[in-house]
């Protein structure tokens, strides 16, 4: 395909593409260690799938049918073995090989999932259908064994390899799960004068994944219910498959329960059923809000329902914060005595109190359903202590203070005047004689001046 330089959009996919194959190609190279796939099979102490008997083998065996493409041998009473019908033709038998005759075969390998030696014609140079693959072609793979590289694959009696990054768009833990399993992979390179071959299944993985992700978001919407598979789980929540796309389901909307850890409430590869909350399609990748616990009855509603305010409740203690203290009433509730309503007297910090797990009785003093908040005291179901009486005494000095029916100015000797007016009296000083000699006399002052 010729690529325009003129098209940025062409011109970015095809760095992209390149890009891709380069990090492929190293991804190949770090994974075979400069050796082929028979030298890496050979050496590697991990696993197989089965034994190879030391190596390439030549037996005796008698042919004892032919069916489809395949020519079944019998080596013994418990040994048989396949070998492709294409490679007898290939060395100038024009007709099918007759059932009973005796030929020498090559035994490339034991597939213990099938219970036979894998074989080739003896004297046949090339394997069958050697010819008909090609690179970026998609095909059906069994996987046969696995080396410290990766996994060893077979593709119609051929071997490849799948490098362990190349096994799925996410990291697998233990690829040796895929052993013993068909699945379709895309060849990535090969090389049919050193008779090698390397598969990828991530490379069909990612593409089926583009393919539904367009189809989902097409279609998908706020408040649908879709099954999720869970891909990840972190601190604050834990991330879904819902088909092609993943999206988050925060810690908050996992359970109707205090959560701690998300790792208490789902796990990797676990199914669920989720209700999508939140959609912003104009990110990339999109941005997927799930939530877990929408779709589940919340246990502590009805229990709500039936605690009303001024009620007396019995709980425990969960947790002490420096504000208060929060109780567990019911399963799933919780309310919150403040530092104030812990007792009559001043503490110093809710320590001084309460404990964790200690049981204590509250009144309920309100409840906000909405916000699933509960106000509890305990300090309402204790009586208040007594308070000393005042005494009847006057200052440190000992002497009498005004009668309680006595007026500030009274004991101070404030006088009833005209209209009731109160006046005090003054006595004669300098000032006053002052104040009489400009104003006149002995003329009586208003404000109290006598």
């Amino acid at each position: 395909m010729s690529i325009d330089p003129t098209n940025p959009a062409e011109s970015a996919l095809h760095a992209r593409s390149k890009s891709y194959d380069a990090d492929l190609e190293r991804e190949i190279a770090d994974a075979l260690g400069g050796m082929s796939i028979e030298e890496l099979e050979q050496s590697s102490a991990a696993p197989k799938g089965g034994s190879r008997g030391g190596g390439r083998q030549v037996r005796q065996g008698t042919i004892i049918r032919v069916h489809g493409g395949d020519v079944f041998v019998e080596f013994g009473p418990r040994s048989q073995g396949v070998c492709p019908l294409a490679q007898f033709l290939q060395i100038g038998d024009k007709i099918a090989p007759v059932v009973g005759s005796e030929r020498g075969f090559v035994v490339e390998r034991f597939d213990p999932f099938e219970g036979l030696s894998i074989l080739s014609l003896e004297g046949a140079t090339q394997k069958a259908d050697w010819g008909t693959l090609e690179i970026g072609q998609i095909v059906e793979a069994r996987c046969t064994g696995m080396n410290k590289g990766g996994l060893e694959m077979e593709i119609a009696h051929h071997r490849a390899f799948m490098p362990a990054g190349q096994v799925d768009v996410r990291h697998v833990a233990d690829i040796s799960v895929f052993i013993g399993e068909k699945f379709p992979v895309q060849i990535v390179e090969l090389n049919k004068d050193k008779g090698r071959l390397v598969v990828s299944r991530k490379a069909v993985v990612a593409a089926e994944r583009a393919d539904q992700r367009e189809k989902l978001l097409a279609v998908l919407e706020i408040g649908q219910t879709r099954t999720a598979t869970i891909t990840s789980v972190q601190a604050y929540g834990a991330f879904a498959d819902i088909g092609g796309v993943d999206g988050l389901i925060h810690i908050y909307d996992l359970s109707h329960e205090r959560v701690k850890s998300a790792a208490d409430v789902v796990k990797v590869g676990q199914v669920v059923t989720v209700k999508v909350l939140k959609l912003d399609l104009t990110q990339t990748p999109a941005k997927i809000g799930l939530g877990l616990k929408q779709l589940v009855a919340d246990p502590g509603a009805a229990a709500l329902e039936t605690i009303e305010a001024g009620a007396t409740v019995t709980g425990r203690v969960t947790k002490i914060m420096p504000f208060g203290a929060f109780i567990e009433i019911a399963p799933g509730i919780e309310g919150l005595v403040h530092i104030s309503e812990i007792s009559h007297e001043r503490i110093p910090t809710v320590e001084k109190a309460l404990r964790k797990d200690e049981i204590v009785t509250c009144k309920v003093l309100s409840i906000d359903s909405d916000k699933k908040r509960i106000s509890l005291s305990i300090k309402s179901l204790i009586e208040p202590p007594a308070r000393p009486e005042p005494q009847a005494s006057g200052g440190a000095g000992g002497g009498k203070g005004p009668k309680a029916d006595e007026g500030f100015g009274t004991a101070f000797g404030r006088r009833r005047g005209k209209d009731d007016v109160p006046t005090v009296a003054r006595p004669e000083d300098g000032a006053l004689r002052r104040l009489r000699a400009t104003w006149g006399g002995d003329k009586q002052f208003k404000g109290g001046l006598s």
